[in-house]
This record gives structure tokens, sequence and C-alpha cells, in this order.
């Protein structure tokens, strides 16, 4: 059964996406902090950048960044409404698109949305959504009339153990750099302000009856699947370079068709670009919301 477990922590919510007892994604919302996709603001465009294609834009507290693909004809000064289409991280502000709205004359948010639950929720309309929080179940509610959401609200149910203990410990996993894969595996995650690294610690894991090549092309495609879920699980993006573990160039290209079915069903559809010159995997994974270790902790 597919179902959706949110748990409030430290003033968070905490989204699990579960298939029976499986956790299959993962994200955190700052559900009382404006900044998420699908806020909404009134805006002032401040200052074009035709360098990158776009221009600056005030949203009160906070400034973001209008491509001129999604605010064409607007002039600096103009007040628009405007909604977040990808989230500040890295340094970088939010996204934003015009839309066509009611707004005031002055900078500020008119309406918080439904963060990461909206896109599930719209992507499993039959998933149950049980919460642990009396304030965030009223919350949903709210910006659900608001926005004429109502399926979501109707489906939410309260359940003081959203989170059980078991998944506690995968979602605290999730935070550490390194993580066991399949068979004796592990990955250690590098992150850069440019890409983030994997590299596959294979450990003892080839050892067997198997010739050496051969236990390698076998450990590397039984770990793909498990190494693709944290991929989505961390929502590690942007370009990703992954080291599998100790094979030879010829014998790499093999792991792409198994890589590529993995990834098959992430919903930010990433593409694979090949092997590079050093012998790693190149990913991309589109960058919308921040990566985990991104998060205050």
């Amino acid at each position: 059964m597919i179902r959706i477990a949110i748990s409030v922590k430290n003033a968070a919510a905490r989204i699990a996406l579960l298939d029976g007892d499986r956790l299959t994604e993962y994200a955190i919302w700052n559900f009382t902090e404006a900044g998420d996709i699908g806020d909404r603001f009134t805006a002032r465009l401040t200052a074009k950048a035709p360098a990158m294609a776009g221009s600056f834009a005030d949203l009160g507290a906070i400034t973001g960044f209008l491509p001129d693909s999604a605010g064409a004809g607007l002039t600096e000064g103009a007040y628009f409404a405007a909604r977040i289409t990808r989230m500040a991280q890295s340094g970088k502000g939010p996204r934003l698109a015009a839309i066509a709205e009611p707004h005031a004359e002055k900078p500020g948010l008119i309406h918080l949305g439904l963060g990461p639950l909206i896109d599930l929720a719209t992507r499993l309309p039959n998933a149950q959504i049980a919460v642990d929080d009396y304030g965030l179940i009223a919350e949903i509610a709210k910006r659900c009339r608001e926005d004429s959401n109502t399926g979501v609200a109707a489906r939410v149910i309260y359940q003081s153990n959203s989170f059980d203990a078991v998944l506690e410990d995968e979602v605290a996993a999730l935070m550490e750099s390194s993580g066991d894969l399949t068979n004796g595996a592990r990955m250690h995650v590098s992150v850069t302000p440019a890409l983030t690294a994997i590299d596959i610690d294979a450990g003892g894991a080839t050892a067997g009856n198997a010739p050496k090549h051969s236990s390698q092309l076998a450990l590397n495609l039984a770990l793909i699947p498990e190494l693709t879920r944290q991929i989505t699980l961390r929502n590690l993006s942007g370009g990703i370079l992954i080291d599998f573990a100790g094979m030879k160039p010829a014998a790499r290209q093999k792991l792409l068709p198994a890589l590529a079915a993995a990834l098959k069903n992430d919903p930010l559809k990433p593409q694979i670009l090949g092997f590079s010159n050093l012998g790693f995997a190149e990913v991309t994974r589109a960058r919308i919301r921040p990566p985990l270790h991104e998060y205050p902790q």
C-alpha cells in the first residue's frame, strides 16, 4: 500500500513516501517559513540581468530570480504576482515565474502553499496522508481551502506514530555522508558547490569463487537499485559523478542499462551522460529543492 507519512520535528515537517514499509521518497518541509515551491508573492522587478537571461525581483524579505522565459514583457520597477518554481539553494535565491493573479503594490507574501506535499498528493491521488501533529493538519486544511485543493485535506488523518522507530532510524541515516548498499558495499558521498561525487567501496563484497571481473560486475549491478534509491532519498542533484567499484573501462558500459532502468521512476527524471574519461558515471538530476545536507539539523 502506498501512503504518505508526515511527522513534525523542530518546527519542520518530515514527509516520507512509503510503499508498504519501504521508504521510496523523503522531503523536509519548513511549513512555517515562506520560500518553498508554490508559495506566491507580490514581487517588484528590481534589476535586469541580460547576461543571466533574467531579472532580480524583490519579494519582501528575500530576493528571487525571474528568467526571461517566465516573465516576458515586465520592466524594471513593475509589480507582479510570482510563484516560486525552484527553492533557494547553494547560496542562490529562489527561481520565480510570473502568474496572472491579483497582487499588492508592495513586495511580500500572498499565500503559502503545500510545499512537497502537493507534489506527492497530486502524483498519488489515492494515497492516504497520516500526520502526527494536529496543528499541521489544521494548517493543511486552511491552505487547501485557500487554494481549492480540498481533495488533499480530505485524505489527511491523525496518526500519533506516523514515523515508527525503524523509519526514524532510516531517516537519521540519510543525514550521514556514508551509507550501506548491497552485499557489504558502502557509498561515500562528497558534496562540492559544483558537483556531488559518490564513491563505491566494495570492501570484501567481491570475494568469492567467481573470476574478479565477473564478481565486480555482479556486485555493481546488484547495488545500483539501492544506490539510485539513496540518490532520490537524499535529493542529490545537479551533476553527480559515480565511481563504481573496480571495473575496467570496457566493462563499465554494461552498467548503463541497469542504471537507466533504476532511475526511470525517479520523479525528477535524471539524465545519464555515460562514463567520463576518468571512469565516472555522469548523471544530471534537476535542482528543484535543496538536498538534505543543506537543511539545518
